[in-house]
């Protein structure tokens, strides 16, 4: 079993899992490899996981163990990951947890994050330029850097994000503002940009590359897409332990911030670009 495991995690690196996910997705194979035992009598394998393991184990972690949604998902989410393993190195002739669901979860109010998770996803974000090794990794990484600033003091949503371009910017030594262009409804709004942006940004215009887009974040590749920004912020929050870290949470700390402050809310329905205040 200890081989298993180590080839497990081997195939969880691969695939580019923090060390805080394997850890996780580690235990909670434990936990099951217990529970497959004491079920069935056997030590599990590989190749002796069954659709049926996977349905039965959810009903005991749902009825008699009485986890909360978020918990038997989070296991499920480790046996996907763990079969998948199995299935590509050829150790199970099929994909046992293809088609088994997760526990539907209630939608919450919308998320913001406090000044706490606010300071730990910049600390992050900053860690990365420190922490690069090489020229473009220290490139991407204020990129990131960027990304993540701008979002959290305008308020954009991640298709406007993807959609500035160099012009849709503009900034002096004391003051700067940000354009969209291409807003939902196509409504155009100004925002202005903070001391914290304009630094970022001008950081980020002094190490990108000179290529044929005028779209404000590239990769390697071309222009951002939408993933590759959400992705971004997947890897900050995780590894920053900030739970659910995307551009829309971003945007409505962007916003909860403003109400602090004390701004009315026609002000933040403006830059947010909402026509309705009950929105």
């Amino acid at each position: 079993m200890e081989s298993t495991f180590q080839s497990f995690t081997q195939y969880l690196q691969d695939v580019g899992k923090s060390e805080r996910t394997i850890t996780g997705y580690l235990a909670d194979i434990k936990i099951f490899s217990e529970w497959f035992h004491q079920t069935n009598g056997e030590i599990l394998h590989s190749d002796n996981l069954t659709p049926t393991d996977l349905r039965e184990y959810k009903q005991y972690l749902l009825n008699v163990q009485k986890a909360k949604a978020a918990t038997i998902n989070r296991h499920l989410a480790a046996l996907r990951s763990y079969a998948s393993w199995a299935k590509n190195t050829g150790s199970a002739a099929y994909n046992p947890a293809d088609g088994i669901k997760g526990i539907s979860q209630q939608k919450h109010a919308p998320k913001w994050l406090d000044r706490k998770e606010q300071a730990a996803v910049l600390r992050e974000a900053e860690r990365r330029i420190q922490a690069a090794k090489t020229e473009p990794a220290k490139r991407q990484a204020i990129r990131d850097h960027c990304i993540l600033t701008v979002l959290l003091n305008t308020g954009l949503r991640v298709s406007e994000l993807v959609a500035l371009e160099i012009e849709d910017i503009t900034f002096s030594e004391r003051k700067g503002e940000l354009r969209v262009r291409t807003g939902k409804g196509t409504k155009e709004r100004n925002i202005p940009l903070n001391d914290s942006c304009r630094k970022a940004i001008k950081t980020w215009y002094s190490v990108r590359s000179i290529d044929n887009t005028n779209k404000v974040f590239t990769t390697q590749r071309g222009c951002a897409t939408t993933r590759a920004i959400q992705t971004v912020l997947e890897s900050i929050g995780e590894a920053a332990h900030v739970e659910n870290m995307t551009p829309h949470v971003a945007r409505h700390t962007f916003a909860k911030n403003l109400i602090n402050a004390g701004v009315s809310l026609e002000k933040v329905a403006m830059l947010m670009g909402h026509s309705s205040l009950d929105t």
